[in-house]
């Protein structure tokens, strides 16, 4: 679980505070994540037929495999930046995001945050029989706004998220919406209140030239905002327009943090050889 910072240190008796210009928001500290694999073993027992014969028993699969996801990973992360994180499928990207979230535990180490951390993911739940606009309104619920504020952005995150360009997909259930449409407007709810530190998990990936632009220029004023985003995508040209830092992530381990320029010149050359 994530721990909290104390955003104003105490300074000694005796000594002077002062304030420094950067104000850690998130900082991460050694976190290995390990996950534990039930009934991943090789040989028969990973085979569909003695899958079947542990349902009809109810038996259980003694195979367990440990995936050491996160290694000992270490940064801090600062108010008004923008960071993007970079690295090849199965690298640990998501694993790391949903661990800042609090929504998985460390194994090892500890993740301290400013706030609570929001994660917004292309997997993110929404109520598939409710409406777009119902769903807009749980959601900005859920995140704090009052009834009045609802009523006021209602319209405005639809808009933003573009699903009535073509029709009045609002008051439709959410099932009738393409997985486009439904990732747009969860990034869309998520983008419409300040957060401390918000975590989007490949969501600008989605949508056209014009959403992505629109979606980039609202990261923008979230950082402006004070706040701290985090941004895991396969789309270079979106961290390089996004994000003035990145952090290259691959088999769990860190291999470079620093300016988006100069990690992702360093990640492309590692692809490229792959």
């Amino acid at each position: 679980m994530a721990e909290p910072i104390n955003p104003e240190p105490q300074a000694p008796a005796g000594d002077t505070a002062v304030a420094s210009p950067r104000i850690p928001t998130v900082v991460v500290d050694e976190v290995h994540v390990v996950y534990r694999v039930h009934g991943a073993g090789s040989g028969g027992n990973g085979s569909p037929v003695a899958a079947l014969k542990r349902m009809v028993t109810g038996a259980k699969s003694g195979a367990i495999r440990e995936v050491h996801a996160v290694k000992g990973v270490s940064f801090t992360a600062y108010r008004g930046e923008a960071i993007g994180l970079l690295g090849s499928n199965g690298s640990g990207k998501s694993t790391l995001l949903r661990a800042i979230a609090g929504l998985l535990p460390a194994s090892q180490g500890a993740v301290y945050t400013l706030g609570q951390p929001s994660l917004l993911g292309v997997n993110a739940a929404l109520l598939n029989d409710l409406s777009g606009e119902r769903n807009v309104a749980l959601g900005c619920l859920a995140m704090g706004m009052t009834p009045a504020q609802v009523r006021q952005l209602t319209p405005e995150i639809l808009e933003f998220s573009g699903i009535n360009e073509r029709g009045d997909f609002g008051s439709l259930p959410m099932r009738t919406y393409s997985s486009g449409m439904a990732a747009r407007l969860r990034f869309s709810i998520a983008a419409a209140k300040k957060h401390d530190v918000l975590l989007i998990d490949e969501a600008l990936a989605t949508g056209d030239a014009r959403f992505r632009r629109r979606s980039e220029q609202r990261v923008r004023e979230l950082r402006s905002g004070a706040g701290t985003v985090f941004l895991v995508s396969h789309a270079i040209g979106t961290i390089r327009s996004t994000c003035e830092r990145s952090i290259w992530l691959e088999s769990g381990v860190i291999r470079a943090d620093g300016p988006t320029d100069e990690v992702v010149a360093e990640y492309e050359k590692f692809m490229n050889r792959k």
